[in-house]
């Protein structure tokens, strides 16, 4: 049978992406597979390691103080502190994120008014950061209805930040259509285009450079704040000069605010991981299905080949080892309907009780097990049986495909997709040689 590549990864996303890189960078011939484009423009640009102790209160102060303490069935768990400090290594690295990124977790301010436990985040919301005492002023604009600027401020004040907060509302500059995309308003700052000057004489038009334009419209909202936060939309090629110069015209510092799909941060890292993959040689099929798998061996027990679906035609892929991350319930790389749930592709198991009243809490609020649903699997990340022997000796699973944590409750998603990914595509690219 012939071999295409070493190792072949199914899904697109963080977990994906830092599998195959990590296996590429330890010598093997990678290949990634994923049915649509990566879900890394849909993130935030935050790294989370893990915010909320499982149960328990929180925030969480040092994430790698918490992680001899989670459950044994936790992602973390398997690959242990090391791993999951050679997958925010591999991060930093790919990203580049500057700041005082320690053990600790700093606290973000969100969109949404909420401050948020995190590992790691973009340069562009350093000056941002809730622990930061100096004054600040939000600033949204009347066409970008993600960001209401005043009760996102409201909400950070009820949380008891250390600082005075106050939000405004502003026109972007411009004569931009109300339903203008958020990445078209960043492409303006981007290349500064000149842009009608408001309140000008009657009659007379004059033109500016979209940032001076920005900065003289929130000027008058600014007061005696030390600093000004935008939503993240400020440049997506140029965020720091776009930055630099509204600093400097505002005298004032200025940071953005994490914003909901689709996120300019995450579109600026999925660029950074894409062009690390390229300088890796990976090589990227995306656009169809992985529907299927073909295995071989005594017992059946060793992936040959994963099937794409193209155009009606059932497509293999040949490779000596395989990496699944398809994400979860949510990604639909793990499917439940009324007889149960299952992984789609290699039918590995899923724990999850026979029925379904126990999949969810009776509190709206509360603590469903289904958020923790997800493929099991051995020490060395190969998805397991009931007994805790692997499905197949070729096969290793990562990020949310993985059952045994609830990310959104934890805040640990990027996390365990960083950690797993790199400790699967490390034993995947080893076991290749």
């Amino acid at each position: 049978m012939a071999i295409e590549d070493d190792v072949v990864v199914v899904g697109g996303g963080l977990a994906g992406l830092t599998a195959a890189l990590a296996a590429a960078r330890d010598g093997a011939q990678v290949r990634v597979i994923s049915h649509k484009e990566s879900t890394l423009r849909q993130a935030s640009g935050l790294v989370d390691v893990l915010g909320y102790p499982p149960g328990g209160e929180g925030p969480v102060v040092d994430p790698f103080d918490a992680i001899p303490d989670l459950p044994d069935e936790h992602p973390y768990r398997r690959v242990g502190v090391e791993g999951v400090r050679e997958g925010l290594a591999l991060f930093d690295d790919v990203a580049g994120y500057a700041g005082d990124h320690t053990d600790r977790n700093a606290l973000v301010p969100t969109f949404g008014g909420t401050v948020k436990p995190t590992a790691r985040y973009p340069d562009s919301v350093g000056a941002g950061l809730a622990s930061d005492r100096r004054d600040a002023v939000l600033v949204g604009f009347e066409t970008v209805v993600d960001f209401d600027a005043a009760l996102a401020a409201d909400h950070l004040e009820a949380a008891g930040v250390p600082f005075a907060v106050r939000g405004a509302t502003t026109r972007f500059p411009g004569g931009f259509r109300a339903d203008a995309a958020v990445t078209r308003l960043a492409r303006a700052l981007d290349e500064n285009e000149r842009v009608e000057r408001a309140g000008g004489p009657a009659g007379v038009s004059t033109t500016v450079p979209a940032r001076e334009a920005l900065a003289e419209r929130v000027k008058p909202h600014l007061g005696d704040a030390e600093r000004v936060g935008f939503p993240a939309m400020l440049g997506l090629d140029h965020p720091d000069e776009v930055r630099a110069d509204l600093r400097s015209l505002l005298g004032a510092d200025v940071f953005e605010v994490p914003m909901a799909p689709p996120s300019l941060p995450g579109m600026r890292l999925q660029s950074r991981f894409e062009a690390a993959l390229r300088e890796a040689n990976v090589a990227l099929t995306s656009g169809n299905p992985v529907v299927d798998h073909e295995r071989s061996g005594e017992s059946r027990d060793r992936v040959d080949a994963v099937v794409v679906e193209r155009n009606g035609a059932r497509i293999p892929h040949y490779a000596d080892q395989f990496v699944l991350a398809t994400g979860g319930l949510v990604g639909k790389g793990i499917d439940s309907d009324r007889s149960g749930v299952r992984e789609p592709i290699f039918d590995c198991r899923v724990a999850a009780p026979d029925d379904r009243y126990d999949w969810f809490d009776e509190d709206a609020f509360g603590d469903h097990p289904f958020a923790r649903f997800g493929v099991e699997t051995d020490d060395d990340l190969r998805p397991a049986d009931a007994d805790g022997d692997p499905t197949f000796d070729n096969l290793r699973a990562a990020g949310a495909v993985l059952g045994g944590y609830d990310f959104a409750a934890e805040k640990s998603g990027s996390g365990v997709s960083l950690s797993t990914g790199v400790v699967a595509g490390r034993r995947a690219s080893e076991a290749a040689r």
